[in-house]
């Protein structure tokens, strides 16, 4: 992998990470139309990853030291759940919400990409399911909720766990299922972005521990020190702007939009990814 492939490939990871896009199928894509396997270099692929969670931690900074500090305070009072702080009550949505993932990526994640595989054809039909899900929560219109409950966030996570098929988004996956089970545009924006943010690192972790025991040199596999950083660099760049403009976008209702990118993505991977 030289520079600019390097350079492509990070803010392709940035961008797709955060718009409902898909970062996995648009790696996939990107690695067929360039030659590259950007998945055979450990060491890439946790970089990249990394950089987009360091983008999210300088977007909602603000937010995660808000929460942070009322969970470390007393809780509302109570018996139960009912005793809990409103700050305490989010951290324990995005808890519940990293069961199933964490399910999933531990004892489960191989055996996905053995059943289903990782190639374009995968990539384009979950894009098309990625299209229906966007387009589903752009029409539906269910009562509104004031917060979301613990159930949303265990049905969220759900659907998060079922995004490690490349071509279904993680962002958008999280959010359509959000807004179509009531709960508001701009809390199920930040909501998606941070719950994202334990299992990326997990899985950049377990990478880290493969990359250990097999050895440096394969976990580099002849990437150069430069081409990584680069990606790494793009990606943190690129991950800053979507994050924001995400949000923006979210805000304003305009994931339609994303429904027909996804849609016309879908049937042109199907049909040249061949």
């Amino acid at each position: 992998m030289d520079i600019i492939e390097a350079l492509i490939l990070g803010l392709l990871q940035g961008l797709t990470e955060y718009l409902p896009v898909s970062s996995s199928g648009h790696l996939a894509i990107g690695s067929a139309l360039f030659g590259v396997e950007a998945e055979e270099n450990m060491m890439f692929t946790v970089a990249v990853h990394v950089a987009t969670v360091l983008s999210t931690l300088v977007v909602l900074g603000g937010e995660i030291w808000k929460i942070l500090k009322g969970t470390c305070s007393r809780p509302a009072g109570g018996p139960g759940l009912a005793g809990l702080n409103g700050d305490q009550r989010y951290v324990l949505n995005i808890l519940v919400s990293m069961i199933p993932i964490g399910i999933v990526g531990v004892f489960f994640k191989d055996h996905v990409k053995a059943v289903f595989g990782s190639g374009l054809t995968v990539v384009g039909c979950c894009l098309l399911v990625t299209a229906a899900l966007l387009a589903f929560s752009y029409y539906a219109q269910p009562r509104q909720k004031e917060q979301i409950s613990l159930r949303d966030a265990f049905i969220i996570g759900l659907s998060q766990a079922l995004a490690v098929l490349p071509g279904l988004s993680r962002s958008g996956t999280t959010i359509a299922t959000g807004l179509m089970l009531g709960n508001k545009k701009t809390a199920m924006a930040q909501f998606s972005f941070l719950m994202v943010i334990p299992p990326i690192l997990g899985e950049a972790l377990l990478d880290l521990k493969d990359a250990a025991e097999n050895g440096i040199s394969e976990a580099f596999n002849g990437l150069s020190a430069s081409a990584l950083a680069v990606g790494f660099i793009a990606a943190f760049v690129a991950g800053i702007i979507a994050c924001k403009w995400m949000i923006s976008i979210v805000s304003k209702g305009k994931l339609i939009y994303f429904a027909w990118y996804c849609l016309a993505a879908g049937i042109l991977t199907l049909i040249f990814g061949r």
